[in-house]
């Protein structure tokens, strides 16, 4: 499983550009920081880079700022280039699956949205009353519990 959840600050202006088939898209770093303190009584940050493509990408380089808090869902991808210099070089990074605003109202802009606080780059579904299809049983469900299972090895998943 690949996954990463990161909450961090934006260490500047997330800048839009678009690759060359038109595909808008935003590289840019957060600041995160560690949960201890070093020799000096200070928290270090890891510095980390991102990427978002996309809808996430218009969505991150509107609503966020240097400086912003932003929390981000994504998976670690790794890739390698020859730099002009002929050294091969090796880029480990975050590929953002969605994106949230996180801390106060005007954590992150003066104009920041007053909606949903999520963005995912999937088409929303209509709200779902779970609650009205689960079957909840209204019998106790420990009252066999003294009782003997038998289970026969076909039962078993593995």
């Amino acid at each position: 499983m690949n996954k990463i959840i990161l909450v961090g600050r934006l260490t500047k202006d997330p800048e839009l550009r678009s690759t060359t088939s038109g595909i808008s898209t935003v590289a840019f770093s957060v600041a995160v920081n560690r949960n201890f303190k070093n020799k000096e009584g200070n928290y270090d940050a890891d510095f980390i880079n991102c990427v978002a493509f996309r809808n996430q990408a218009e969505f991150i380089s509107k609503y966020f700022k240097k400086g912003g808090l932003i929390g981000i869902d994504g998976r670690i991808q790794t890739r390698n280039y020859d730099a002009e210099d002929g050294t091969k070089r090796y880029v480990t990074e975050v590929l953002v699956d969605s994106v949230e605003f996180v801390g106060g109202k005007n954590e992150n802009s003066p104009s920041s949205p007053q909606y949903n606080n999520s963005y995912v780059d999937e088409p929303s579904a209509p709200p779902v009353d779970v609650m009205s299809e689960i079957d909840i049983p209204k019998s106790d469900p420990y009252e066999n519990y003294d009782n003997e299972v038998s289970l026969s090895d076909n039962d078993l998943p593995f």
